[in-house]
């Protein structure tokens, strides 16, 4: 009987291991680690990954799960249900309808600005040097799809200038429209000048004074459905701390 009851018990035991491997539990007693995952615009890419790599050093037993996509498809993904703690997007708007959905928890805070830049391949094949340029027939245009954020910026920009561009291709993603440039696949495309200044060499940037007319606002919020809100609220506050300051000022992101 002694034997059989020792079995049990050593079995339970490796079950309740097994589960809390697969399934980190948020810490105990208000204090910060567990999982937690910040869904983030791809802007934010290289930003946020090496600060989740800094929130992870700074409180061990951390764990950041980073999904990075346009900030409308991230929007869409966490109305359906997708499971997430902190919400970044590119655009005070797409945050706004985050809010009136019910997806976020308190009041989201801007923590950095975006303008955009064009991009060509390094040669600059068709000698672009302006807004008005892109607008050339037969220059091969790539920019962001109106819905989402860098691409309502490029829709404001034309509005302000009154050129109307006619892209070959509109992206869902900052990232997608400077992976056809870096590719060779477009003349040139409207990206944020972070993503341009990322790319380094892979692209010639081509600023032009127009981009004012249009500047992304970056909010973050906790999102209501956190499974680890003591954790999510401190990789909040820890974008906004002089941390993400310092990522943030090295990659280009203005102060809002």
């Amino acid at each position: 009987m002694t034997r059989f009851r020792l079995v049990l018990a050593a079995a339970a035991l490796l079950l309740a291991g097994c589960s809390t491997s697969e399934t980190p539990a948020p810490a105990a007693d208000g204090a910060v680690g567990g999982e937690i995952t910040v869904f983030a615009a791809a802007s934010l890419k290289a930003t946020f990954t090496e600060l989740g790599e800094r929130f992870e050093a700074a409180y061990p037993g951390t764990t950041v799960a980073l999904t990075f996509a346009g900030s409308s498809d991230l929007l869409t993904q966490l109305s359906q249900g997708a499971p997430g703690d902190v919400f970044a997007s590119a655009d005070t708007a797409t945050m706004t309808r985050a809010v009136d959905a019910g997806l976020v928890s308190g009041e989201p805070t801007p923590f950095a600005t975006n303008t955009l830049t064009i991009v060509t391949p390094p040669d600059n094949p068709r000698g672009i040097a302006s807004f008005a340029d892109l607008a050339d027939p037969g220059a091969k245009v790539v920019v962001c799809a109106p819905q989402v954020p860098c691409g309502a910026a490029t829709a404001a920009i034309e509005a302000a200038t009154g050129v109307d561009l006619t892209p070959v291709s509109e992206e869902s993603a900052v990232t997608d429209v400077l992976g056809k440039v870096t590719a060779g696949e477009a003349d040139a495309g409207l990206v944020y000048v972070t993503d341009a200044a990322g790319a380094g060499e892979r692209v010639a940037t081509v600023p032009f004074a127009e981009s004012g007319e249009a500047v992304n606002t970056y909010p973050v919020a906790v999102l209501s459905e956190s499974r680890n809100a003591t954790a999510a609220q401190a990789f909040e506050e820890f974008v906004l701390g002089p941390e993400g300051r310092e990522v943030l000022d090295a990659a280009g992101f203005a102060a809002p």
